[in-house]
């Protein structure tokens, strides 16, 4: 693997240098800032390392120059959030923070290194968006940033209204990263009772409480090595929302009962359909918590602004559907079309979903009209 370091300290470049030596798959090349590093990095590169805070031209302009032709990981001692989610959508790979042991920075470029040889043995299939019933030019730029914050442990925070899609994202994600092959645990924060969702989360041992007749892993321990999905983080109490920024801090958790830590490796997502900075402003939910999860914001509209998927859904259930109740393929009259194009979804795809299984069951012939879509409170 061919790889450009650039970074205009001369210790931590020769000590990179140094370090990297011992690794046989590695031919490294050093530059000591952007502009020479463009006079000499070729096609022949797999990857590129750059430093941020540099004379010049810094990382992030280097990066924009390089337009996507290498894969890059990010090194700096100076992070924020505003660059964090820049270098993402940039197409970095991964982000690490100075000062850092070669061992994080050699298993970055290992992950990398998995992730080229998979897409180079990968037969040429069309793009997998499985979970995704259509598509337009709204969700085609959500998943480029879905694609690319996957390959990273970058916490993502998916917002949008109820019924947009936000697990099949979560998922997506999931699938797409390097954890594909462990857990993925979804868990609906305002379907779990109040007094239940501590032990849920991070577990109990016997005896910790009344009911707790036999040790159980909680949510955290159970997703290790894979993505824990946190649905309706609003709905969150106050006092747990500092035991998962702990937890998440950490990177431990300690069942109820236990004096004994337990540490875990996994990747987080969220989802609300709520103002989280007005429940901030409120005090009803932890600003810190907040930065924690928002690494990566995915905010998804609502039906009624990705119009180009309301016939290819509808059109793929009206085929589900009539396959699952061994009917005749039904179609949609002209008139029904133009009903769903104008109805306004307040319930977005879940019920759009709906509406088209009940047209499909309740259809008196094989066109499906307008009256028997039953969208009584149109707006």
């Amino acid at each position: 693997m061919k790889i450009a370091i650039v970074e205009d300290d001369i210790n931590m470049r020769k000590s990179l240098e140094i370090s990297m030596s011992d690794y046989k798959d590695f031919n490294v090349k050093t530059f000591r800032n952007a502009k020479e590093a463009l006079k000499k990095i070729d096609d022949s590169f797999d990857l590129v390392i750059t430093d941020i805070n540099m004379p010049g031209m810094d990382g992030i302009e280097f990066i924009k120059v390089l337009d996507g032709r290498f894969d890059i990981i990010i090194m700096t001692g100076n992070a924020t959030l505003s660059k964090a989610i820049e270098s993402i959508h940039l197409g970095v790979k991964d982000f690490l923070l100075k000062p850092f042991d070669i061992d994080d920075l050699i298993g970055a470029i290992q992950r990398e290194s998995i992730v080229q040889n998979t897409i180079k043995t990968a037969p040429q299939t069309e793009k997998n968006v499985d979970g995704f019933l259509g598509t337009s030019t709204v969700l085609e730029k959500l998943l480029k940033i879905a694609d690319k914050s996957a390959r990273t442990d970058a916490s993502v925070l998916i917002l949008g209204q109820s019924g947009v899609g936000k697990e099949v994202f979560a998922n997506h994600i999931h699938k797409k990263s390097l954890r594909a092959n462990h857990p993925f645990i979804a868990i609906n924060m305002a379907a779990i009772p109040e007094n239940l969702i501590e032990s849920e989360l991070f577990g109990f041992e016997k005896g910790a409480f009344t009911d707790a007749s036999e040790a159980k892993a909680g949510q955290f321990e159970l997703a290790n090595g894979g993505t824990l999905f946190l649905d309706e983080i609003a709905e969150m109490p106050y006092g747990v929302q500092a035991k998962i920024l702990r937890a998440l801090q950490e990177k431990e958790v300690r069942r109820l009962g236990s004096s004994k830590v337990t540490k875990i490796d996994i990747r987080i997502i969220s989802a609300t359909n709520a103002n989280l900075k007005a429940k901030i402003a409120e005090g009803e939910f932890r600003e810190d918590l907040y930065y924690r999860l928002n690494t990566i914001p995915l905010n998804v509209p609502p039906l009624k602004e990705r119009k180009d998927e309301i016939m290819q859904i509808a059109q793929k259930m009206i085929e589900e559907n009539c396959r699952k109740y061994s009917f005749d393929l039904k179609t949609l009259s002209d008139e029904a079309i133009e009903e769903l194009l104008a109805y306004n979804w307040p319930g977005n795809i879940r019920e759009l979903l709906s509406v088209i299984e009940r047209a499909v069951i309740l259809s008196e012939t094989d066109e499906i009209q307008v009256e028997e879509l039953y969208l009584d409170n149109r707006k």
